[in-house]
């Protein structure tokens, strides 16, 4: 889904987040990924434990977060910063909540749901709307990353239970998951849905997409995975989401440019 930019000329320098673009969409899925491989990184590999590494990645999201809150303008890397906090603390949280609270998957991800219905609500009722293409001021901006931090542990919540509960293993599960996400594609071009809603919907979608692609990735031949290992896959994964930062600031700038009177 490609939400489209207000025709106003401030509208790219106010705006603090991302453009929400086809490339968007390759981004979040590369940062939902890493997310679930650096978060099973520091809570197993390191066996640092849920409880503990939920903390110090909640440090790090609030950290990322005020820096973001006090900038004037989207900085990309800040932005993607983020959303890797969100996604790495989703992922221990998820886990404390399903395994070490023994809520289960199921009970954890109907919480989730829950709390982010709430959230989203309680946005549009203060602030009238929840669209996400012109995110400035403060009070909307805590209200999108609280979403977005809801729905990245909600989608950790889901993807473990389809791959996990569920039995149907990692690769089915991911195939299922990207027939959920085809349908909001169709949606967005065929169907007169909410733009918004879909939105959200590939959103939540992409992050058990992640999850299950990093397990498919990490977990071991006899569980299921690939058994490349959570190091080495959120290295690669990171280098990639980097080069294409980097691009998209290439192209930012390019078409700045472009468009500079000569």
């Amino acid at each position: 889904m490609i939400l489209p930019t207000p025709a106003n000329d401030t509208t790219e320098i106010a705006n603090k987040v991302a453009n929400v673009t086809f490339i968007f969409w390759i981004m979040k899925i590369c940062a939902t990924t890493v997310g679930e491989t650096g978060g099973d990184l520091l809570s197993m590999t390191l066996n640092i434990g849920y409880a503990a590494s939920s903390l110090i990645l909640i440090a790090f999201f609030l950290v990322a977060l005020a820096l973001q809150m006090r900038a004037k303008g989207f900085h990309p890397f800040l932005y993607w910063a983020v959303i890797l906090a969100t996604s790495t603390a989703g992922t221990t949280i998820s886990d404390y909540m399903d395994r070490s609270l023994g809520l289960g998957y199921a009970t954890g991800a109907g919480i989730l749901a829950g709390l982010l219905v709430a959230v989203l609500l309680t946005w549009r009722f203060a602030m009238g709307s929840i669209r996400v293409d012109h995110i400035h001021r403060p009070p909307v901006e805590l209200f999108y990353w609280a979403a977005i931090l809801v729905s990245n542990t909600l989608g950790t919540a889901l993807g473990d239970y389809l791959a996990d509960s569920s039995g149907l293993g990692y690769g089915l599960s991911n195939l299922i998951i990207s027939g959920a996400i085809g349908l909001c594609v169709l949606g967005y071009f065929f169907t007169p849905i909410s733009r918004t809603a879909l939105f959200w919907a590939a959103f939540v979608l992409t992050r058990p997409f992640g999850a299950t692609m990093g397990d498919l990735l990490t977990k071991s031949p006899d569980k299921g995975g690939l058994g490349i290992g959570t190091a080495g896959s959120s290295a690669v994964l990171l280098a990639i989401l980097v080069g294409l930062i980097l691009y998209t600031m290439y192209e930012s700038r390019r078409k700045s440019l472009s468009l500079t009177p000569q």
